[in-house]
């Protein structure tokens, strides 16, 4: 029973929390303009999402930065269903009017 504890922490510590950022017309400091969270199963095996991003904005010169994120929370997800179910967090961020 120790050793099933010790293994389940030490997977929570080693799994660490991850983002990706793709800065394309500068950076911000604002909140996400579009923000949603994006559904995968069995680790994301051959499957993709797809967020498009100039459309959000009202087009591609108005996209300031968008990013993808794993949380603690969407990697503890992930942890207690074994991989089945892993969700990401994605942002997407505009230039603001004015």
């Amino acid at each position: 029973m120790k050793k099933t504890l010790l293994a389940v922490t030490a997977a929570t510590f080693i799994s660490g929390c991850s983002t990706q950022t793709f800065n394309i017309n500068g950076t911000t400091d604002h909140p996400a303009d579009n923000e949603a969270s994006q559904t995968f199963f069995i680790n994301g095996i051959g499957q993709e999402k797809t967020t498009d991003a100039a459309q959000l904005c009202g087009g591609a010169d108005k996209v300031i930065k968008v990013e993808t994120q794993e949380t603690f929370v969407n990697g503890f997800l992930g942890l207690i269903t074994l991989g089945i179910y892993t969700p990401r967090d994605a942002r997407v961020y505009c230039k603001q009017a004015g």
